[in-house]
């Protein structure tokens, strides 16, 4: 078929050569229409009968619905031609108000759900449910669900609290035989340091760290890896504090498995005649009141409001009544000053350390005067560990504290601290601490609640150093984003939170930094069966 329109756009032939039409000849008078317009209404209509092609097809392949007639086509494509919403979007808006109707509606408490969404859209087949029916039961599905959700959060939160605060079978076998091993081996009863050593306890051009335990195991691994990367071994005094109950483990454990040429001493909290009722009165208070020891030992679900507490909320409450925070041990660091009245300046290590560093530099240290050399740790990007401020520790709705401190004020960490202690014998650190936690006791632990450091950063205010933060890197108990390469490069690390390290829920990944220093050829490791990795 062909089209020719004559010069004059007055006439137009449409010709054939099928046979049956040889020609045909049309003539528009003008004044009914232009040829002109003609023209152009054929040319435009050329133009859009592609994309109304193009259009058909992708409706049709979509599949939702398939048009079989004129009617249904124009239903699909007249919403998109002229830039209306489909039915799609009608229903959505119409089941959004439907939710929002029955939001604010309580759920009948006689209401059966369904187990699945499967079950749900099966009883909505079978029974016919409008709109608003269906609405109620998801939203009470929904509901169920979460509830179902945070108790399982919460159980599992004091399932790991639990077990970071057990002792492991392992470490306990280890303790119980080689606290057999004293009284039946001479040898374990050695005498730590030997004689010839004695002098040396004492002498200051030493390298002098304190260790405050009742872990074997996990002071064997702090004392291990910092003789095992000090270049200065022969320099190396430790002082290892336990209590009396895990003296005879400890004093074993260090006569049987010497690190020479590190010297290593053992005594126990009751070896030293300063630590009496008289000196530490507050802390014979903590430790034995029986209001303080039911709250760290107690029901610690009793009495929580678990629909209205997070559970990171949750997770906070439950390390600050970690029973740790009530034993001696953890508040000896206070007394470093009358502990060891001939030293200058000491090391404190807490024993979820590793040292990966040689640390001689920390002695070289100008404190310009201050007692305390620490790392702060207001100055980080986590959450749980760097990023803290004094509102994190202190509760600054009670008078006392909003009076006395400030809530953005930078905190310190413990765990690895140079003490300089011939300037702390010249100020009142010690009584400041004891006064405070009078003041807690009296307010029933309402000032603060996690453990030793909230007195400690009361009591070093305006003694505090800042130091290098690459000197000691926190956080690997609490959290497994920890960066390797940033642990790789730390002199100390620390894994203060839950998942310590000895821990079956502690990170696998985080793990080999602190078991490369454990000695699994050991008689008494292997007879106890610590885990090796």
């Amino acid at each position: 078929m062909q089209v020719h329109f004559s010069p004059s756009m007055r006439s137009i032939t449409i010709s054939s050569s099928n046979g049956f039409l040889d020609f045909m000849k049309i003539k528009v008078a003008a004044r009914h229409v232009s040829y002109r317009t003609l023209f152009h209404t054929i040319l435009i209509l050329a133009f859009l009968l592609p994309f109304v092609f193009i259009l058909t097809a992708v409706v049709t392949l979509e599949g939702v619905n398939k048009c079989s007639s004129l009617d249904c086509l124009g239903r699909r494509l007249g919403p998109r031609l002229l830039g209306r919403a489909d039915d799609s979007t009608k229903l959505v808006k119409d089941l959004c108000k439907i939710l929002n109707q029955v939001n604010t509606e309580q759920i009948p408490a006689d209401l059966k759900l369904p187990e699945s969404f499967s079950q749900l859209v099966s009883e909505m087949k079978n029974n016919h449910y409008d709109a608003r029916t269906f609405a109620i039961k998801l939203k009470a599905m929904m509901e169920k669900f979460d509830r179902e959700i945070r108790e399982s959060k919460f159980a599992e939160l004091m399932n790991k609290h639990f077990a970071a605060t057990a002792i492991p079978k392992g470490i306990h076998c280890l303790s119980l035989r080689l606290t057999d091993e004293y009284s039946s081996n001479a040898h374990a009863r050695k005498q730590l340091p030997s004689p010839e050593l004695l002098p040396l306890l004492s002498d200051n051009s030493y390298y002098h760290f304190v260790l405050a335990t009742d872990n074997i195991l996990a002071a064997s691994v702090v004392v291990t890896s910092t003789v095992q990367t000090s270049l200065k071994p022969e320099k190396i005094v430790f002082h290892v504090i336990t209590d009396k109950k895990t003296y005879p483990g400890m004093h074993s454990w260090f006569a049987l498995n010497p690190l020479p040429p590190a010297i290593v001493e053992v005594r126990g909290v009751h070896q030293f005649d300063w630590l009496t009722r008289e000196n530490v009165p507050v802390l014979e208070a903590i430790e034995s009141q029986h209001g303080i020891r039911d709250y760290y030992h107690g029901n610690h679900v009793a009495g929580a409001n678990l629909s209205e507490t997070t559970p990171r909320s949750f997770a906070s409450k439950l390390q600050a009544r970690s029973p740790k925070y009530i034993s001696l041990l953890n508040h000896l660091r206070i007394y470093l000053p009358e502990l060891f009245p001939n030293l200058d300046k000491v090391v404190f290590l807490d024993d979820d350390v590793v040292i990966q560093r040689d640390l001689s530099g920390l002695w070289e240290i100008d404190l310009e005067g201050m007692v305390n050399g620490a790392v702060e740790t207001c100055k980080g990007e986590d959450e749980w560990v760097m990023s803290k401020r004094f509102k994190n520790y202190f509760n600054f709705s009670h008078p006392l504290i909003a009076e006395s401190l400030n809530p953005d004020e930078c905190p310190w960490a413990y765990g690895m601290n140079i003490f300089d202690l011939c300037a702390w014998r010249k100020t009142d650190i010690r009584d400041t601490y004891h006064s405070w936690l009078k003041e807690n006791l009296k307010s029933n632990l309402t000032l603060w609640k996690l453990g030793t450091l909230p007195p400690a950063l009361i009591a070093f205010r305006g003694h505090v150093h800042q130091i290098d933060p690459s000197w000691h890197l926190l956080g690997l108990g609490y959290q497994n984003k920890t960066n390797i390469e940033s642990v790789k490069k730390a002199a100390v690390i620390h894994y203060n939170g839950q998942s310590k390290p000895w821990l079956e829920i502690g990170f696998e990944h985080l793990r080999p930094f602190w078991t490369k220093y454990v000695n699994y050829s050991n008689e008494f490791v292997r007879n106890c069966h610590i885990l090796e990795p």
